[in-house]
C-alpha cells in the first residue's frame, strides 16, 4: 500500500516536517480505523461470525467505519452509542445518520451503562438482545488492532528521527512503537484528559522509546476553542491538507507550539501520522454554530 507523504511548510527552517496521508486510505474507512480493523475483520470471517458489535459516542470514528466496513464484508453491525437522550433525534446526527445508511443498528444506553458496557453482565446482555456478535472494542483496540497499526511504518521510514501521533485508546501509538526503529522517538499527544494511557500502551508496546505530551487536549474530547479552529483553517490554507479538530488537528498545533520553543534538536526528520476522522467535522459544525464559535471551513 503506497500512502501519500508530504511535506508540511511551516515558518521554522530548523527542522523538516512531514504527514503520513492514512486519511487518504479509504473514502469512508480512513486511517487508523482501516489499520486497526483489517485483521479484527478477518479474525471475525474466520470465527464465521455473522455480527459485528462495538460501542461508540455521537460522532465516533470508530462507529463510522465499522458500520461501512461490515456492509463492505457481509457483516451485521451492531453500535452501543453512549447518550439516550440521542434516540430520537439521531438521523440529525450525519455520524449515526451515516452508521444506518450502512445498516448498523443502533443501540442506545446511558452514560452509565456505557461506563460498565464491556462487564460481563452487560455483554451477556447485549449477546440475549442481538445473538451471537465478534466483539470489537470501543476505538478498535486489542492486539489484532495493534498489529495492522504496526503496518503504517515501513522500511524507507527509518530517516524520521521523530514519530508523531494522537492517542485515543493507544491502539495506533502501541503499533507505532512496535514497528519503528532503533534511531526513533515515538511521541502521543493524547485527545484525552487523564494518565491512564500509560498503563494501556505498555499493554501492548514492545519498547520504550515512546513519551506522551499531554498539554493539547484543549480541555478534554471533543473539546475545542476558538484558537484551534482558526488553526485548523489556517494549515488548510497554507498546505492544502484538511485536520479533524478531535485528534490530528490538537496534535499538530501541539507539534508548531513545540517547534515555536525549539522542543526538537536542529535537524530533525518530524513525521505526523494523520489518522483520518474527517467525517466527524460536519457535525463538529453543527456544535459550533449552537456556540457561535468559528467553524472549520474546509469541504470535507
Amino acid at each position: 500500500m503506497n500512502i501519500l507523504t508530504q511535506k508540511i511548510l511551516i515558518p521554522n527552517q530548523n527542522v523538516e516536517l512531514y504527514i503520513r496521508r492514512e486519511d487518504l486510505i479509504h473514502p469512508y474507512i480512513s486511517g487508523n480505523k482501516f489499520r486497526k480493523l483489517k485483521y479484527n475483520i478477518e479474525e471475525a470471517q474466520k470465527r464465521q461470525k455473522k455480527s459485528l458489535l462495538s460501542f461508540g459516542g455521537a460522532y465516533s470514528n470508530h462507529i463510522a467505519a465499522l458500520a461501512y466496513a461490515g456492509k463492505l464484508n457481509g457483516f451485521n453491525t451492531i453500535g452501543v452509542i453512549r447518550g439516550e437522550e440521542l434516540e430520537n433525534n439521531f438521523l440529525q446526527n450525519p455520524t449515526l445518520q451515516f452508521a444506518v445508511s450502512c445498516g448498523m443498528q443502533l443501540y442506545f444506553v446511558s452514560r452509565d451503562e456505557y461506563r460498565n458496557k464491556s462487564t460481563a453482565i452487560n455483554l451477556e446482555k447485549y449477546q440475549n438482545i442481538f445473538g451471537d456478535f465478534y466483539l470489537v472494542p470501543e476505538g478498535g483496540t486489542n492486539s489484532l488492532a495493534v498489529k495492522g497499526c504496526q503496518e503504517i511504518l515501513t522500511e524507507t521510514d527509518s530517516k524520521y528521527d521523530f514519530i508523531c501521533t494522537a492517542v485515543g485508546t493507544g491502539g495506533t501509538i502501541s503499533g507505532l512503537i512496535n514497528s519503528s526503529f532503533n534511531n526513533q522517538k515515538v511521541l502521543g499527544f493524547p485527545a484525552l484528559k487523564g494518565d491512564f494511557l500509560d498503563n494501556e500502551i505498555a499493554k501492548y508496546a514492545t519498547k520504550t522509546n515512546w513519551k506522551l505530551i499531554s498539554d493539547y487536549h484543549f480541555g478534554g474530547y471533543g473539546k475545542v476553542s476558538s484558537e484551534l479552529i482558526n488553526f485548523l483553517n489556517l494549515f488548510y490554507k497554507q498546505n492544502n491538507i484538511p485536520l479533524d479538530p478531535v485528534y490530528t488537528g490538537k496534535m499538530v498545533f501541539g507539534i508548531v507550539d513545540l517547534l515555536s520553543k525549539d522542543y526538537f534538536p536542529k535537524g530533525s526528520k518530524i513525521l505526523i501520522i494523520h489518522t483520518g476522522g474527517l467525517q466527524g467535522i460536519t457535525g463538529m459544525n453543527q456544535t459550533l454554530k449552537v456556540k457561535n464559535l468559528p467553524t472549520i471551513n474546509y469541504y470535507v
